[in-house]
């Protein structure tokens, strides 16, 4: 996302076009992209939660489950990739609307703010479900501490 960003800011800059504004046009679509990309993660089985006996646990081919832990037969997992589409459109619904209704009080940049908002916080719960590896420091997954350091200094943009 960062050097998609980067190279949004060339283009936009050699269009003439400001780049807060080309953002912000761009924060709802980019969530649906997400929220798109996310059935990839169920076609291969992967980021999938931790075991649960809800009703819309995921069966996980066994051999893929072993290989982030040994679970019995049968055991059904979080769609984590599914509670994360949810998210994301729900998101980019929420920040359209937003964007109509608050149309002439928003400040350029403050609709993108609000996508990094939405996503840092969906993608903090997700990650608190999600069992697959990642690096962890302090206790939190690298992806939590994105959205700890990200969300203050977006929300501080909305004031």
């Amino acid at each position: 996302i960062a050097l998609g960003a980067v190279g949004a800011w060339i283009g936009a800059r050699r269009e003439g076009v400001s780049f807060s504004s080309f953002a912000d046009a761009v924060a709802p679509g980019l969530l649906v992209a997400q929220a798109i990309g996310r059935l990839g993660n169920w076609f291969n089985q992967e980021l999938f939660g931790s075991p649960t006996t809800l009703p819309w646990g995921l069966e996980i081919d066994p051999s893929i489950a072993a290989r982030v832990g040994d679970f019995p037969a049968g055991t059904l997992f979080h769609p984590t990739f599914l509670y994360e589409m949810i998210w994301n459109l729900i998101g980019a619904a929420l920040i359209i609307y937003l964007g109509h209704k608050l149309a002439d009080r928003l400040k350029a940049g403050q609709q993108f703010a609000m996508y990094l908002m939405w996503y840092g916080l969906g993608r903090t719960w997700i990650e608190n479900v999600r069992i697959n590896y990642s690096t962890v420091i302090l206790g939190l997954r690298t992806n939590v501490w994105t959205a700890i350091i990200v969300f203050p200094a977006c929300s501080s943009s909305l004031r």
